[in-house]
């Protein structure tokens, strides 16, 4: 590694003394008392979890561009994957896959909304292609009633590979403020 070429100015006596002043009479420690342990330390699988739920996060639920994206507050929310056969959107509105868990998302920040929903999915994509409900409200409480968890759900949910489809609940299971979402194994 090259030297810098860069020189320090000395420094003012007034500047040492009242280092020395500061810091008082200094005693070296003696290296006999002094245990180096050259192995990294192991990373705890309480650590890891974590990192990996991070590292999900960023990879899987960017916020991107989704509050230019307006939505309106009874508006209805629908989704296939393209490589998806529209029957499945059908049948999810028609309430045809009975709901294996629900998820609710009222007064959440986007932060832990984002989060919620990828430990949700986390448990939930062990299982076989089930159908789970998010609820993220209608955005009444929000500031000028403006729906920002449905927003971020509708723009995070279509970035995920194990979501096939999702769409507004029936009225009786939420309307306009919930979704059901089909997922599929990961």
């Amino acid at each position: 590694m090259a030297k810098s070429s860069k020189k320090t100015a000395p420094l003012a006596p007034e500047d040492i003394a009242l280092f020395h002043e500061a810091v008082g009479s200094v005693e070296p420690v003696s290296n006999a008392c002094v245990v180096v342990d050259d192995a990294p330390p192991k990373p705890s699988r309480r650590k890891a979890i974590p990192e990996r739920l991070s590292d999900y996060i960023d990879q899987h639920l960017s916020d991107g561009f989704a509050l230019e994206e307006p939505i309106e507050h009874g508006e209805t929310l629908s989704y296939l994957r393209p490589d998806s056969p529209p029957p499945l959107l059908r049948k999810l509105r028609r309430g045809q896959f009975s709901v294996a868990a629900s998820l609710d998302l009222h007064g959440m920040s986007i932060d832990e909304a984002r989060n919620s929903i990828a430990r949700f999915f986390l448990e939930k994509r062990r299982d076989v292609r089930c159908c789970v409900r998010i609820v993220h409200g209608k955005g009444n409480r929000s500031i000028g009633q403006v729906p920002v968890l449905k927003r971020m759900v509708n723009h995070w949910l279509p970035q995920r590979d194990d979501v096939i489809a999702f769409c507004s609940a029936p009225q009786h299971d939420g309307g306009t403020g919930a979704i059901y979402v089909l997922l599929r194994k990961s």
